[in-house]
């Protein structure tokens, strides 16, 4: 797009082109434009790149980038590119067809799950358009985005945990470890997978359990425990059932003893809303390794109101 504007004693023409912007000056302003339309017209046509060809870019490009993203990358893109055309024109894309996209998403999956998606497809074409030149402008501009779901407020209690602790003994094999892995993300705070690679990186001397590197962090790190989680560590043994598995064995646990509105994730939130009655909000970051305090406030501290209220 050209800009024309007055400059000193004449006018001024500025041209974007092929990613750089061209500036000259002229005594009228219609000769300003004259050279402004001559430049304009003169723009290197758009390549006509398809969806796939901009996909497979991106992953060998960026994604590899990401520690653990590849693998779900592909398959947001490769639905992406099944209900697109994976030879569909970069540029023809717009946003009423991702308006559609959209549309078709949001009958089987919820608000979060679409945003998460769009994130990953917007700076496809950000990249597209700035970096390589195959578009010239982001077909998401214009389109209505979904609402992210509303923040999880279910907290584990005790009779509900005795319910998965007896019956998960009962059953042994690796539904307990299952049941061990969860006690261990109530007392520190873990995701699932952190869990059950607890026992394998707690640090008796240095009372830490180290998390090794992942998606969403390059580095190791170290997460400090309570008395309490130290005192169960020192009874943990290595784990051999995977992450996957013992989400679906959870599952099966909370579905026989009827427990309903609970998930193993929520075991995260219990633990850093305990935590939080007696330490400060810092230490409580340190512990839950998030950068962002409103996090926690926002997320993964669920006290009640009358839980609080009680305490007062």
């Amino acid at each position: 797009m050209a800009y024309i504007g007055p400059f000193r004693e004449g006018w001024r023409a500025q041209v974007q082109r092929d990613g750089q912007r061209l500036t000259k000056t002229f005594r009228t302003k219609r000769e300003a434009q004259a050279w402004a339309t001559e430049h304009e017209a003169k723009k290197t046509p758009l390549r006509a790149n398809t969806l796939r060809q901009a996909i497979d870019r991106y992953l060998e490009t960026v994604s590899v980038q990401k520690r653990n993203a590849v693998d779900w990358e592909r398959r947001r893109f490769d639905s992406l590119a099944a209900y697109l055309g994976e030879k569909t024109p970069l540029s023809e894309i717009d946003s009423n067809r991702l308006g559609e996209w959209r549309d078709w998403r949001m009958k089987t999956v919820s608000g979060s799950t679409v945003m998460r998606e769009v994130n990953l497809f917007r700076n496809l074409f950000s990249i597209a358009k700035r970096e390589w030149k195959w578009i010239s402008v982001s077909p998401f501009e214009g389109v209505r985005l979904p609402k992210e779901n509303l923040p999880r407020q279910a907290i584990w209690r005790a009779p509900d945990i005795w319910k998965i602790h007896f019956h998960g003994r009962r059953k042994g094999g690796k539904t307990w470890e299952v049941v061990q892995a969860f006690h261990i993300a109530l007392r520190t705070g873990l995701r699932l997978q952190e869990a059950l690679a607890a026992p394998a990186g707690f640090d008796r001397k240095r009372r830490v359990i180290t998390i090794p590197p992942s998606k969403t962090n390059p580095r190791p790190e170290d997460v400090p425990l309570t008395k309490e989680a130290y005192r169960l560590m020192l009874k943990m043994k290595p784990f051999t059932v995977g992450a996957n598995e013992a989400s679906v064995l959870f599952s099966e646990l909370c579905r026989e003893r009827g427990i309903k509105g609970l998930q193993f994730r929520d075991s995260r939130a219990t633990a850093l809303t305990l935590m939080s009655r007696r330490m400060d909000v810092l230490t409580l970051a340190r512990i839950s390794r998030h950068k962002d305090l409103r996090m926690i406030s926002e997320v993964y501290y669920r006290e009640s109101a009358d839980a609080i209220s009680a305490r007062l």
